[in-house]
């Protein structure tokens, strides 16, 4: 197991860096009452006291329920402020224009509200000078399970090198709120979806495998095909070179 007292520390530093550099006033994140989102806000918040949460609900009632929930006991509990942003009718009158040209799949539906949400904290954040702070892991980004250009675009992400487990790890040391330590991680685009069910292993194979190459063959199969297909998410953009 990590030090995690030691953790906190690097990273507070990092980010107190990282504002100094860009001669940035304060962060913003997306507080959507997970854990990822949980642990970045909380570090953020201990680097610097102009620290912003954005609930971004988004038709899903999930978003509405648990998940605000969640997000305001975080921020209550930490001193994070904390302010939220209804996407529902914003998604609903782009998909009616898009879809008067275009039909629109199921997982392209599924990713316009990490886009509208990636908007929303980048004209917040220009607006009060601040960084937006990603909160993606690094099991996630090893199965590509992120959306491009929505919450896999930020300026900077405190806890990229983390797997859910050590994510879990931290959160206990931090003594953040039971429910986010429990609850079935989930993106909350749909009704009923979790991180799990949808990627068809747990975070603990994908952990397994990441950090020991071991793991039970179905999964490691599964795992290795998510990597190589999701390979154009971690790449940089192709540019034409000369």
């Amino acid at each position: 197991m990590r030090d995690y007292q030691k953790e906190l520390e690097n990273r507070v530093a990092f980010i107190r860096g990282l504002l100094a550099d860009a001669h940035a006033d304060g962060i913003v994140f997306g507080n959507s009452g997970g854990k990822d989102s949980a642990l970045v806000g909380i570090l953020c918040k201990k680097a610097c006291d102009n620290t912003l949460g954005i609930m971004m609900p988004c038709q899903s009632k999930r978003n509405f329920g648990e998940d605000m929930d969640d997000g305001k006991a975080v921020a209550q509990q930490f001193g994070i402020e904390l302010k939220t942003v209804d996407l529902t009718s914003v998604k609903e009158a782009l998909l009616k224009q898009v879809e008067a040209v275009s039909p629109i799949s199921a997982p392209a539906n599924g990713n316009i509200a990490p886009r509208l949400r990636m908007t929303t904290l980048y004209a917040v954040a220009q607006s009060r000078n601040s960084l937006v702070a990603g909160t993606g892991n690094r099991s996630e980004a090893y199965m590509g399970y992120f959306t491009k250009w929505g919450d896999g675009a930020y300026d900077f992400n405190p806890i990229a090198d983390l797997t859910v487990t050590e994510i879990y790890e931290f959160l206990d040391y931090l003594n953040a709120p039971e429910n986010i330590r429990k609850k079935a991680p989930s993106a909350g685009l749909f009704e009923g979806q979790t991180d799990e069910k949808e990627m068809g292993v747990t975070y603990g194979q994908i952990d397994e495998y990441i950090l020991r190459g071991t793991g039970d063959p179905q999964a490691v199969e599964k795992i290795k095909a998510a990597h190589a297909r999701t390979e154009h998410k971690r790449a940089p953009a192709k540019t034409y070179q000369k």
